[in-house]
């Protein structure tokens, strides 16, 4: 497919002597143009495309557990097809839900790849006139959900309880809050709630046995970051009004792009995944994404498919999101730069990327015509992925890490239930707002002095991710990003952040299953309310704070570099001190080189 934009987006591709142009990518790589080509010929030899699309488990893996687990994901290669056969009855149900006039909003209540092509959805398209608003929880936090509570009349809320297994905690817990707020206000519950799982599921037993509006049942094998163009993508966007054929239309257009009889240098899957994994390959494994605010939300799904795709076998592809462009002296010699944008990047933007190219960092242009080329991008970053997993030698279908922490919420869980408690840990300092917790080695001392000795243990070539376990909000957010980029700004390294539990199904699988170069500060404070959890013997804020602990304890596990900070009873106020915190510790030392990597 060749759109409106092509001739236009080569016109003002940066003109350098490195470069590489498809129909859907410029790549300025400098030094790293030769590499990338090397590879790009070896797939070729090696047919890397063609054994993709026929689904040979063996090009990632040869051993037999790795090699089920890759035959049963690779669905995603051919879904939009399936799902462009079914548009029409997603269509007709999404203005079934809109003539009934029964419901405001449509809320998807869901966790990882279940609710994160929503949320992207969401925030691209905004409210359709005339259908419901579509609202994502992704959340435990029970200030989260309580403001949901406080923004929606549940009696006119169409609940979409989206999990593949049909087993994760979260939804299972949305499920029953709702379910139990709606059956206050309704005789007929059931009708207020559709579901998209897998066959044969407990959700999907579930569903019927409480005469469920709808259930949809998924692709079996198609795992849950690479589900975007499935039910789990689809049902939403049919909910909020959305034109699915010509979502759908843009995506099987990319598959054709990436398709097998595609020369590889000219097939932008294959181009876009080499130049992620012989970057990565060569320490520039920071990939930065720089999206226009017409697609600001793409990065979460990104981060999402990256980390927990590459992230495992002590390597991996660290996806940076959300960091403002700085100048190019801001940056060391880590990072890849990729720009996705609606048309050319504004001129701000382009002039910071041009300064970067100019300097040697490695800049990738993805330029859509319009947002409804989203699936298409969805498609594209998948094809990626599963090129760069070829090339890593990595499995990119399985998750190995995300486990653990699970295990280790759910025996937090059950020594609750048996001691009527949570389990106490002890602070290594405290200042009487912010409240210090760590390993032994790190007790004795001041706040102050604590944190400055984490923050004396980044490296070269590390990042710092903040992970937050606290109510998303303007505010919140405005603070946490202000953090990073004093960390950023101080240590030359990469900073990343999220929003616990969701980075537990995307992020949480690299901090655990990467590389050995993140140094973790997770912020908790008390929740201001809480919430029951109905038919379960914890509330929603036991639930999270055993989240919380449970992704603490498998970093500590694993030997990562993490502290947690409890910013106290107002969380605005403790985010500030840490603010102040960490800028007196730049301030103090200044000069000293190992605050100046």
């Amino acid at each position: 497919m060749k759109d409106a934009g092509i001739e236009a987006k080569r016109e003002t591709a940066p003109q350098t002597q490195n470069l590489i142009a498809t129909d859907y990518l410029t790549a300025s790589l400098g030094n790293f143009e030769e590499p990338v080509r090397a590879t790009l010929a070896e797939s070729a030899r090696a047919n890397v495309i063609g054994r993709i699309w026929n689904k040979d488990a063996a090009l990632w893996k040869q051993e037999p557990a790795h090699q089920k687990i890759i035959v049963n994901s690779l669905g995603w290669l051919t879904v939009a097809g399936q799902m462009l056969a079914v548009a029409d009855e997603l269509s007709r149900f999404g203005a079934e839900v809109r003539a009934s006039a029964d419901f405001d909003h449509a809320m998807v209540c869901g966790m990882g790849g279940s609710s994160l092509c929503p949320e992207v959805l969401r925030q691209t398209f905004g409210k359709q006139a005339g259908f419901p608003e579509l609202l994502v929880l992704d959340s435990t936090d029970p200030d989260a959900i309580n403001n949901f509570r406080k923004q929606l009349d549940p009696g006119r809320c169409l609940f979409v309880v989206a999990s593949k297994s049909g087993t994760t905690t979260e939804p299972i817990a949305f499920h029953r809050y709702w379910y139990n707020e709606v059956a206050k206000v309704s005789s007929q519950p059931g009708q207020s709630f559709i579901t998209i799982t897998d066959p044969g599921s407990q959700m999907a037993d579930t569903a019927a046995a409480e005469h469920f509006r709808r259930i949809f049942l998924n692709q079996p094998d198609i795992g849950g970051r690479y589900s975007a163009l499935s039910y789990f993508g689809m049902v939403p966007a049919a909910l909020m009004g959305l034109d699915i054929e010509k979502l759908l239309r843009g995506a099987e257009a990319m598959a054709a792009a990436c398709a097998e009889g595609v020369e590889v240098n000219a097939n932008p899957g294959a181009l876009l995944g080499a130049v992620m994994s012989e970057c990565a390959l060569a320490g520039r494994d920071k990939l930065t994404i720089v999206t226009d605010q017409k697609l600001s939300a793409l990065g979460l799904w990104i981060e999402q498919l990256i980390a927990e795709s590459t992230g495992k076998e002590g390597q991996g592809i660290v996806p940076v999101v959300g960091e403002p462009l700085g100048e190019a002296s801001t940056y060391g010699s880590d990072r890849l730069f990729i720009s996705v944008s609606v048309g050319a990047p504004d001129s701000e933007t382009k002039s910071k990327l041009d300064a970067l190219e100019a300097a040697g960092h490695p800049v990738v242009y993805r330029r859509l015509a319009d947002v409804h080329e989203l699936c298409a991008e969805f498609f594209l970053w998948e094809m990626a992925t599963a090129f760069a997993g070829w090339r890593m030698a990595i499995n990119p279908f399985d998750q190995p890490n995300v486990q653990e922490s699970k295990d280790a919420t759910r025996a937090l869980l059950e020594e609750f239930i048996r001691d009527g408690k949570s389990p106490a840990s002890d602070p290594v300092a405290n200042d009487g707002t912010l409240t210090v917790y760590g390993t032994e080695a790190s007790r004795g001392g001041s706040v102050t002095d604590v944190l400055a000795a984490h923050l004396a243990r980044i490296k070269p070539h590390d990042y710092v991710a903040l992970l937050a376990y606290v109510e998303e909000t303007p505010e919140t957010e405005a603070a946490i990003q202000a953090i990073r980029l004093s960390l950023r700004d101080m240590t030359g390294c990469a900073t990343t952040t999220g929003y616990g539990p969701r980075f537990l199904h995307s992020t949480g699988q690299l901090h655990k299953g990467g590389p050995d170069s993140g140094v973790f500060i997770q912020i908790t404070a008390p929740d201001t309310v809480d919430l029951e959890v109905p038919g379960a013997p914890y509330t929603f804020s036991i639930l999270k704070d055993a989240q919380a602990q449970g992704d603490f304890q498998s970093l500590l596990s694993h030997g990562r570099r993490a502290i947690r900070v409890d910013l106290g009873a107002d969380v605005v106020v403790g985010l500030a001190k840490l603010q102040a915190l960490i800028d007196g510790i730049v301030a103090a030392n200044d000069g000293n080189p190992e605050f100046n990597l």
